[in-house]
């Protein structure tokens, strides 16, 4: 792998971010938007809930750590999704690039704009509303890992996704991140729901960050084993996700599906 070719993908991004604003724009508006609006939900709850239980690191903390993961993972679809409108996807494959490299670049430019929106989260949340993410301890530096780690995963699966299907089927991958969230339990204990979908939040890495969160915020205590099992399921997650990327892409270049990539749907 040269990181020389992955660069360059990034360095593409960069050029189309530096020359159009409305591309600038979502990196940080939106994140702020959620922001202010659960942060006055939380502020609101604290009012009306028993003295002494502080809504902030909980509820705040959960959409702050969620759009994180959503961020992650749009920044690898959306450095895809710009090879596929601008008809530019057959030109980067018809170069010395590998698909390692190419994936590897969408990554390095979701690292980017994801820590723009978590910097911009951070300040604001911490500004207006008095989360510090600090009070989770060192257990932060896993809980963003996992969270990166999975949100890649779901990057790469939804590229792959548009990749067999067409264009139009980014519709299939916007919703991902919302699907997902009631079997990680993002705003409630596992506990909450019922058993079948607690199975499948126990394959799921970042439901083992969010109970951990609330774990640490009820002063109680997290087995750092349990996080390692969440972040080895996160690991095995890109590696399948990666996996599924190559095969469809080889399909696309067997079939001639790659050559007859368009604006519209493929089959």
């Amino acid at each position: 792998m040269s990181p020389r070719r992955a660069f360059a993908v990034v360095l593409r991004q960069y050029y189309l971010i530096r020359g159009s604003p409305s591309r600038v724009f979502p990196l940080f508006v939106w994140v702020a938007i959620d922001m202010v609006l659960w942060g006055f939900i939380t502020r609101y709850l604290n009012s009306v809930s028993t003295p002494g239980h502080d809504f902030v690191p909980s509820l705040l903390g959960a959409v702050l750590l969620w759009d994180f993961l959503t961020r992650v993972m749009q920044g690898v679809t959306m450095a895809f999704f710009e090879d596929v409108w601008s008809r530019n996807f057959l030109n980067v494959f018809a170069t010395p690039m590998s698909i390692p490299e190419y994936l590897g670049g969408l990554v390095f430019s979701s690292i980017a704009t994801s820590s723009i929106g978590l910097i911009v989260m951070l300040v604001v949340a911490g500004a207006a509303f008095g989360l510090s993410l600090f009070s989770y301890g060192l257990l932060l530096v896993p809980f963003l890992l996992v969270l990166f780690l999975f949100g890649i995963s779901l990057g790469i699966f939804g590229t792959a996704v548009v990749l067999r299907l067409g264009p139009s089927a980014e519709w299939f991958v916007w919703p991902i991140p919302a699907v997902i969230s009631p079997f990680a339990g993002v705003f409630y204990p596992l506990s909450t729901l019922p058993p079948w979908m607690q199975l499948l939040s126990h394959l799921l890495p970042p439901s083992y960050v969010f109970e951990g969160m609330r774990t640490i915020v009820a002063g109680g205590d997290f087995s750092a084993a349990t996080l390692l099992w969440g972040v080895g399921l996160a690991v095995l997650y890109i590696l399948l996700a990666c996996w599924v990327f190559t095969r469809v892409y080889r399909h696309a270049v067997r079939t001639g599906l790659i050559a007859r990539y368009s604006a519209e749907s493929v089959s």
